[in-house]
């Protein structure tokens, strides 16, 4: 069952990152001449983020090195995560795999856009919170389920059986 289970996560991480695309491509198509409002509290509001959080880079460095220092930084920074939670703690639970198979898609959808684009697409805007995408869903989604698995999952031992007893049942 376990191959069944990396088969799944695989295939998710690929259907977020085409989501994630496909929804950026429409982005681009249909929302450049302003927002449009879907429902209260919901808008699409195309943007293109060519810097960091809170614009933080735009004052030091040219939009080309701050295009390839964000791209590696975050290339390096994921696979560094990524590597130290496979070696550390190992990957022995579906909510594990499945929350790297966020994470691993939200980081490529992104880092797809700064290497093509040159920017990052977002384009959903929800009141008091910046404008964000499905990679950004994805990301938070995937780093909320590896810090419950880092914070109030089981002990080792128990993940352990918790893991075979869930390859015996599903």
């Amino acid at each position: 069952m376990r191959g069944l289970s990396l088969f799944f996560a695989i295939f998710l991480c690929l259907a977020t990152v085409g989501c994630d695309q496909s929804t950026k491509a429409f982005a681009i198509e249909n929302l450049k001449d302003g927002p449009q409002a879907i429902f209260p509290g919901l808008r699409l509001n195309y943007t293109e983020n060519r810097d960091m959080a809170f614009g933080l880079l735009s004052a030091l460095l040219s939009e080309e090195a701050r295009l390839w220092i964000l791209a590696g930084v975050k290339a390096v920074a994921v696979l560094f995560g990524v590597g130290f939670f496979i070696l550390r703690r190992g990957i022995s639970t579906h909510v594990e795999r499945l929350g790297l198979a966020l994470v691993l898609a939200g980081a490529a959808g992104n880092l797809i856009d700064r290497i093509r684009l040159g920017y990052v697409v977002d384009f959903l805007q929800i009141p008091y919170w910046p404008v964000f995408n499905v990679a950004d869903m994805a990301l938070v989604v995937g780093m909320t389920l590896l810090w419950w698995t880092f914070t109030l999952a089981p002990e080792p031992a128990l993940r352990h059986h918790l893991s075979r007893s869930q390859d015996l049942v599903g």
